[in-house]
This record gives structure tokens, sequence and C-alpha cells, in this order.
């Protein structure tokens, strides 16, 4: 996709003035070592609006759209008139039906839109392929190609598919409550991830790592959890102590604390390796909250 550009020209003016004991003597016309004003010529960047004629499409996917479950196709319009699309269909082989566009709105000619789209709790696992978004407006329906560079329905598929696929071997969750070995600043608390087998055999499941956050992060020198643990699908429930302590005790830390409960794990299914957000409830991230925060001296 290619986005709308200018030409921009950069004036940069620049005033260098001498320090004489008297300013008033200070009148001369500034000398080639010091000059006053220079002055950079305009530089052109091409255009890179929309093709003439066609209509283009792209995903991407902002941090909010990522928390919000969805992802957004974005279609260039280069046509010399504005479309009104009555109906927009993202339509993949690696998912089950297509996914309806939302938002409908305008989309003026030279200018790009992004519609938003749900990504969908059971894909198409196993499938591959391509992507193509269909469009309906003027009483027409056209079939654009979409350009996806960041791999974004590539790397949904397979984390989703690997995440159904650990639950059939186990349901990973954190316990609610957080301990903590003393009250006031500088406790260390100790967040509880438990791995709750189906009952089921399966391939084992084994705990590689846990990323801390920017709240929370591992007691110690390291920057994650490292705790190794395997979990056979009908074997016990695993409850796995992770000692923790406050990442910052500044304000912001708590202020811009939406991701502060959110923990990447490491794990391998078989022979298969990923990564899976394991996220706490609620309630236990208010106690965590409240621990980093005891623990910070800030009540």
């Amino acid at each position: 996709m290619r986005i709308a550009g200018a030409v921009v020209g950069l004036t940069l003016l620049a005033t260098l003035t001498g320090c004489g004991d008297d300013p008033a003597t200070d009148t001369a016309a500034p000398s080639p070592e010091r000059p006053s004003i220079s002055t950079l010529s305009p530089l052109p960047i091409p255009d890179m609006g929309p093709p003439e004629g066609e209509l283009v499409a792209d995903l991407r996917q902002a941090s909010r759209d990522s928390a919000l479950g969805r992802f957004q196709v974005w279609i260039g319009n280069g046509l010399a008139h504005e479309i009104v699309p009555t109906r927009i269909s993202y339509v993949d082989p690696r998912f089950q039906a297509p996914i309806p566009g939302e938002r409908l709105r305008p989309n003026p000619s030279d200018s790009e839109r992004g519609y938003p789209l749900a990504l969908p709790s059971h894909p198409a696992c196993g499938e591959t392929g391509r992507g193509r978004v269909v469009v309906a407006f003027d009483g027409r329906q056209v079939t654009i190609p979409v350009e996806d560079e960041a791999d974004i329905v590539a790397r949904y598929v397979a984390s989703r598919c690997l995440e159904l696929d650990v639950r059939k071997v186990a349901h990973l969750s954190f316990a609610d409550e957080v301990a903590a070995d003393r009250e006031g600043k500088g406790s260390v608390g100790t967040l509880v991830l438990v791995a709750r087998p189906t009952g089921r055999p399966g391939p084992p499941l084994t705990i590689d790592s846990v990323g801390g956050t920017p709240v929370l992060t591992a007691q110690g020198l390291r920057p994650a959890w490292r705790p190794d643990v395997t979990v056979s699908g009908d074997g016990p429930v695993r409850r796995i102590e992770l000692p923790v302590r406050p990442a910052r005790c500044d304000g912001h830390a708590f202020l811009e604390s939406g991701s502060a409960t959110a923990f990447l794990v490491q794990l391998q299914l078989g022979d298969r390796s990923g990564e899976l957000i394991v996220r706490m409830s609620d309630a236990g991230a208010r106690n965590a909250i409240r621990f980093a925060r005891d623990s910070c001296g800030l009540g």
C-alpha cells in the first residue's frame, strides 16, 4: 500500500550574532566564516498515493486493534471519484468464513480508509494461502488482492492454532491470589501460573519461560521466569510459583499499565514451539497491581 505523499520544502534559518562589548558596534555584515542565514533547497518527494485508476488494499494492526481482537484492511482509492462501500468482506483460506468489514464509510478519491475486521476464534488450522477483499459499491462488486507485509494473518493463525492445541492438553491461567513475603516497600510477591490438564493423553507440554510486563518482573536479575516445567494431559495439576517484584516504581508505570498483567509464555508442545499470551483475571490483576504499588511504597 502506498501512502499519499507531498512535495516537502525545508527552509532552515539560523542567525548567528557576535558577542562584542558594545552590541551597537557589532553591525558589520557577516563574514563568510560566520554566515547569518543558510537556505536548503526544497527536496521533492515522489508521489506515493494509490495507483491512478486502481483500488489497492493491505492489512494493518495497531496495538489497540490487537487488544480488541481485530485487524484492519486499508483500501486505497486511486479512482477519479469517491467510493461508498456498502459491503466489505475479507476472504482467506486460513479462515473458515469471510470476515465482514466494519465501520463502512466513504473513501474519497486519492485517499485511503481502514475498515476493522474481527479475528475469528477458530481459524482453519493447517490451511495456507493469501487473502483478498471483496468490496461492493456503486451497484458493483470488485475483488482486490491484499498485501500483508507484516504477516498479521499468518502470525495470528499460528499463535491461535497453537493455543487451541495447548488447550487439548492443559488450560493455563493465573491464580487470583498474589501473596507477599511481607507488607510494605521492598516486599516480594508470588504469582502462580496454574496448568490444569484436561485428563486426555497427548503430546507433552513444556513451559520454558514466562516474560515480565512493564509493571511486574521476575525477582532477581533475570528479566523473565524460566520454570522449565513439563505438563502431561493426563497428569496432575501443576502450580508454578513465580517470585515477582515491581518492574518500575514511578507513577507512569501504573498510569500506563494496560498490559501490566498479560504475560508472554514461551512453550513447547511435542515438537512444536511457540508463545502465548496468558492474561490474569480482573480480580487477579487488581491484586497484582495492589501488590506492586505496596512494594513500591505507593500504598
